[in-house]
């Protein structure tokens, strides 16, 4: 089965301007978007003007922490033809959703994914490799874009993200890269914090990895998420988030690897994991990638992190895992896209729903000159 490329949307100019073009060229993928977050909700018993409210809660804390990337937004809503706040629901649909299910006490899937870092002295050709799959809604084969971002104030970007999203995974011209993976402990939703999205963005607006660090552990987050970061420099680091506190985790054997359960000790003395009900395959998921890099370590190419990610031990709970509706209700996800990035070569590979298949489109971008 062979399923479209993710469409490449490329937008420059102001914030506004940028967020136009964006939503006039993903137009339909937006509203996909919307209307798969909005139904969700109504499916668990909140009208529009309930799903609304609850978006509005973050609004003032996202104009104040990012007023440019609120701007976009509404820019997005405009050349889309839909209502700001659409636009806002899929910005903050992680913590929209999460609240939802809480206030109604129902648990549905959660975004997966498993997460790669190979550094330099570990791969074949001394070229650091970022990659990742991103389990989450099998619709959303159809309402992600790749967005590459042209910047007059700092590097361009080049992210994978849901249609109206502002950033997910990706790298810059820089040659920072990002990656996340969904936690969650018993911190969370204390207070109200920063959407993801927006916080992802503001590291791939960084021209240097320390701003890009302080970005990611020191924001305030509603809800916990784990978060990789890479430098084409040749580093890479884990930061396991709480919404107050991040804890870091390093590269062992040139190798870091993530999935849905916090690893860390320092973070597990402190707190309550409360996700592993959602992804019980998380324990055995990055386990299987961590052993089948490690054996080939020194020698690790492209080609070995796909097959690593291509992993269907356990299926339909696999590394890579197929669209699955018919069983319980943690399993209803499926691994959307494969996602790898050379930063240092400007290179993004992207293969959609890849449990069901193997073509990848490359996406480029030209990258920064750096000091060696």
């Amino acid at each position: 089965m062979s399923y479209a490329p993710f469409p490449l949307i490329e937008i420059s100019g102001g914030p506004y301007e940028r967020g136009v073009t964006y939503g006039r060229a993903a137009n339909e993928r937006i509203k996909r978007s919307v209307a798969l977050y909005s139904d969700q909700m109504r499916g668990m018993g909140f009208s529009q003007g309930e799903v609304r409210g609850i978006v509005s809660g973050f609004v003032p804390a996202m104009e104040s922490y990012a007023p440019d990337l609120i701007e976009e937004m509404r820019g997005i809503a405009a050349g889309a033809d839909c209502a700001f706040e659409d636009v806002a629901l899929v910005n903050c649909r992680t913590e929209v959703v999460q609240i939802g299910e809480r206030r109604v006490k129902d648990r549905e899937a959660k975004d997966g994914c498993t997460g790669v870092i190979v550094l330099p002295e570990a791969s074949g050709d001394g070229t650091l490799i970022h990659a990742q799959n991103w389990d989450w809604k099998p619709e959303c084969v159809d309402t992600a874009v790749v967005l590459c971002i042209r910047r007059d104030d700092g590097p361009d970007i080049l992210t994978f993200t849901e249609a109206g999203g502002v950033a997910r995974s990706g790298f810059n011209a820089a040659g920072l890269a990002i990656t996340a993976n969904y936690l969650e402990s018993d911190r969370d939703f204390r207070e109200l914090g920063i959407p993801l999205p927006l916080i992802r963005r503001r590291f791939l607006e960084c021209a240097h990895l320390a701003d890009g660090i302080k970005v990611v552990a020191t924001t305030p987050k509603s809800i916990s998420n784990n978060m990789m970061l890479s430098t084409a420099e040749g580093f890479g680091i884990d930061l396991e988030c709480a919404p107050d506190e991040a804890f870091a985790l390093y590269p062992e054997d040139g190798l870091l690897v993530h999935a849905n359960h916090w690893i860390g000790v320092v973070p597990l003395a402190k707190l309550k994991e409360t996700g592993i009900e959602s992804v019980p395959d998380s324990y055995y998921r990055d386990y299987r990638v961590r052993q089948d890099l490690k054996a080939k370590r020194g020698l690790i190419s492209l080609d070995h992190v796909k097959a690593a990610l291509f992993d269907d031990f356990a299926k339909p709970y696999a590394v890579c895992r197929p669209p699955n509706r018919d069983g319980p209700s943690h399993s209803i996800s499926a691994t959307v896209a494969m996602i790898l990035m050379q930063p240092a070569l400007g290179r993004m590979e992207i293969a959609p729903m890849p449990a069901l298949n193997r073509e990848f489109t490359e996406y480029s971008l030209t990258m920064q000159a750096r000091n060696s």
